[in-house]
């Protein structure tokens, strides 16, 4: 008999991470399944049975006519996995700007203007339960939230502005964490120790626990969730000389509270709080050496607490859904810089340095309806309204610049220290932004026979983005006093309203097969330059960009489902890109600008193969192009700007992931042995940089048992060759590289326990 085990299950035909073929345990998308280990019988069955909402209603994984890859708590937990970098890029369409921990970005299909951070709105949505987490403009961190005690990951490819608004040019991604049930008691807890290449001893771990208990049977239950994550660092900083200096520690509560005082009424408090903590930055200086180089360490932490409250009601004719939610995030980080400035030190202490400081806060309220049952006819209506304020303050300090410049204030123009360098701050500027975002949608789908259906949608939008900003005196501007840079006030005022439209044809000739076409656009937001004002070619602010997407896939089965296809085929037409681009050293002040267009065309491709009983092979494999079909101008540029056919950055030709199986449920303690193997080409990190992403390949193992009723071991090697896969490398030049790569082998032991 096989086992389930806090998520890790041990079920003929399991696969890992392949779309819509995972065989998993029927689930109830608004009461879902334990996380305890259970009995389970050998099945072999496809992802019908995996519940999504990611389109505002429940519907079967394979029955939705769109690209959608859910990944599931129990292949989570099979794949080790605790962020999105462990998983997400092994989704098709999908790829993951790993620069620095918590504020990384996934980018799906290609939409991207750099490899570094949007200083615009995000190009994917990032959704947990359907709350916003990222907020228009620069998002003050992005959540990623631990993979403990989740249902569900949807990833949805393909714009998503109908139903979800701004922010999902190129998809989004919606965590579903689970909620508690009021039908029983539940407990589970996982362990983990492992060791990685250059950690000098120090051990990663990790510590989760998770308590569902019901107050009254079937009416009213409490779940709770905790954790302590420890990723011991594997970087040694030459500057400082502190060995495995960039340490990564991630804590984090969850809990819910379910009352269902009626039958079809149910009313759910969620609040979630996660913290990160980086001891000094991920970037390194050769790609080929686990060594750093900067002048002090470079700290950063992120948080976010979220609080929502939930009705969902059964009207008979409708389901009514009413959620509001509030959104707190902090983000600080510090970086050393490598340049003369005033003084003219670039290393130690005496090095300039940055400090930014920022916070946002998220509210946000929807309401929507929809039909219920299968007839001919289904429809869906909606409104939701957010509001978005933010603060941050970002300022570059050197030591001793206010003295130096008195003694040597022939050198400044006779202005004193105190004038261009107060507290020997060389620059900073203090940004006030607030957004509201209202909109009202809908779609309706008609079937006039079981095999034919038609489905159009459509989103009103009206946004408004105001900003105060100040820059503040400072040497490195050339300044003293300070002064507001976009106009006499310092402020931008804007406002933009719109329509993004969505149609699909969905034909089902027979059972388990589907075809489908799908025209949608989606839309960012516009907003301001902070730096505007400090160089002249700087706009105050810049316009919204949009994509049109048009997209044929089908989903199949064949020979009893013992094989599963997913395929796709899309173009993408990207206009009035939000670019993000540099000034001229040492200051390199960043810029959006509205400038050219682009087009991405690509296929993405799942499939499963149950080859035996007990021996699953599954690959997802994208392949796209991404070029610009406009000149794209950049004043500091060589040749001033990128030609057409340039190609964006990050935008690998090729991904490929493959897995392979071995599921043995009824030998001696259920054993499951797995290899894991993805690829992804050379990409170029940003416009104009010679450096590359990509261009290799990672190979994983995993092995696991059930040692008692209730406990299961999974060991594991991650990077088993140890390979120094670049992942990102945006800012490298002479004076300042800056590689990312994938993390060195780790090998180790996890424990699940549940009751």
């Amino acid at each position: 008999m096989a086992r389930h085990f806090l998520g890790t299950t041990a079920l003929a035909g399991a696969t890992l991470l392949a779309i819509g073929a995972t065989p998993a345990l029927a689930q109830d998308a608004t009461n879902t399944t334990s996380a305890a280990p259970v009995a389970a019988e050998p099945v072999t069955s496809s992802s019908d049975d995996i519940v999504v909402t990611a389109t505002k209603r429940k519907e079967n994984l394979r029955d939705v006519a769109m690209p959608i890859s859910a990944v599931t708590g129990e292949q989570l937990a099979k794949a080790n996995a605790n962020s999105l970098s462990d998983y997400i890029v092994r989704l098709p369409g999908v790829v993951f700007n790993d620069y620095q921990p918590g504020v990384s970005e996934v980018v799906i299909r290609g939409i991207a203007a750099t490899t570094y951070h949007e200083q615009g709105q995000t190009t994917v949505g990032y959704y947990l339960n359907e709350i916003p987490l990222v907020e228009p403009g620069f998002p003050i961190g992005i959540p990623d939230v631990d993979t403990f005690d989740l249902d569900r990951v949807e990833v949805l490819r393909g714009p998503q502005g109908t139903l979800f608004g701004s922010s999902t040019l190129g998809g989004l991604v919606n965590y579903v964490v689970k909620t508690a049930d009021t039908h029983k008691i539940e407990a589970a807890g996982e362990g983990l120790v492992s060791s990685t290449e250059n950690s000098h001893g120090d051990v990663n771990y990790a510590a989760k626990l998770m308590l569902n208990v019901p107050i009254i049977k079937d009416t009213l239950a409490v779940r709770v969730m905790a954790l302590q994550r420890y990723d011991a660092g594997y970087l040694d900083n030459t500057g400082t000389g502190d060995k495995g200096s960039n340490d990564f520690r991630t804590r984090g509560l969850r809990g819910s509270i379910v009352l269902t005082p009626a039958v079809g009424t149910k009313l759910t408090y969620l609040g979630v709080y996660q913290e990160s903590k980086l001891s000094d930055q991920t970037y390194l200086t050769s790609p080929t050496k686990l060594e750093r180089f900067s002048g002090r360490n470079e700290p950063q932490s992120t948080s976010f607490q979220l609080h929502s409250l939930r009705l969902d009601q059964d009207l008979g004719f409708a389901n009514l859904t009413v959620f509001g939610s509030v959104n707190e995030k902090k983000n600080t980080t510090v970086f050393s810089y490598p340049y003369a400035y005033v003084t003219g030190v670039t290393t130690g202490q005496a090095a300039a340095y940055s400090l930014g400081e920022a916070r946002a806060n998220i509210k946000q309220v929807e309401a929507r309806l929809a039909s219920s049952g299968n007839g001919p006819v289904r429809w869906l209506v909606g409104a939701s309204y957010m509001t978005a304020k933010k603060y941050s303050y970002d300022q570059i300090f050197q030591q001793g610049a206010a003295a130096y410049i008195n003694a040597n204030r022939a050198q400044f123009g006779g202005y004193s220290g105190a004038q261009l360098t107060p507290n020997d701050r060389l620059y900073g500027y203090i940004s006030d932004t607030f957004n509201k975002d209202l909109g009202i949608f809908g779609e309706l789908s008609w079937r006039p026979v079981d095999q034919f259906e038609v489905t159009v949608g459509g989103r009103y939008y009206d946004t408004q983005a105001k900003a105060t900003v100040t820059n503040q005196a400072g040497a490195l501007g050339g300044y003293p006093g300070g002064y507001t840079p976009v106009g006499s006030t310092g402020r931008v005022n804007r406002t933009e309203n719109g329509f993004t439209p969505k149609a699909t044809i969905s034909f089902r000739p027979v059972p388990g097969f589907l075809a489908y076409m799908t025209y949608s656009k989606g839309f960012r937001v516009g907003g301001i330059n902070p730096n505007a004002g400090l160089l002249a070619t700087i706009p105050a602010s810049y316009d919204s960009d949009k994509v049109d997407n048009y997209e044929a896939g089908v989903k199949f089965g064949l020979f009893a489902n013992r094989l599963l296809i997913d395929a796709t085929v899309f173009t993408i037409d990207w206009k009035n890109i939000q670019a993000r681009l540099f000034g001229p050293a040492p200051s390199y002040y960043s810029y959006v600008t509205n400038a050219g267009s682009a087009n991405i065309g690509g296929v993405e491709f799942s499939g499963t193969l149950k080859l035996t009983r007990a021996l699953t092979f599954s690959s997802n494999v994208t392949y796209q192009e991404a070029k610009l079909t406009a000149f794209l101008p950049d004043t500091f540029a060589l040749n001033g700007g990128y030609a057409s056919g340039t190609t964006l950055p990050g935008s690998s030709k090729w991904s490929v992931a493959n897995n392979l199986v071995l599921d043995l449920p009824d030998k001696a303690l259920a054993p499951t042995f797995e290899i894991a193997h993805r690829y992804i080409s050379s990409a170029p990190v940003a416009f104009g940089n010679t450096n590359t992403r990509g261009n290799f390949s990672q190979f994983d193992a995993r092995a696991s048992v059930t040692v008692m009723e209730k406990v299961r071991l999974l060991g594991f090697v991650n990077n088993i060759f140890d390979k120094r896969g670049i992942l990102n490398a945006p800012f490298t030049d002479q004076a300042a590289p800056a590689y990312s790569i994938i993390r060195p082998r780790t090998y180790g032991l996890r424990v699940d326990v549940g009751f």
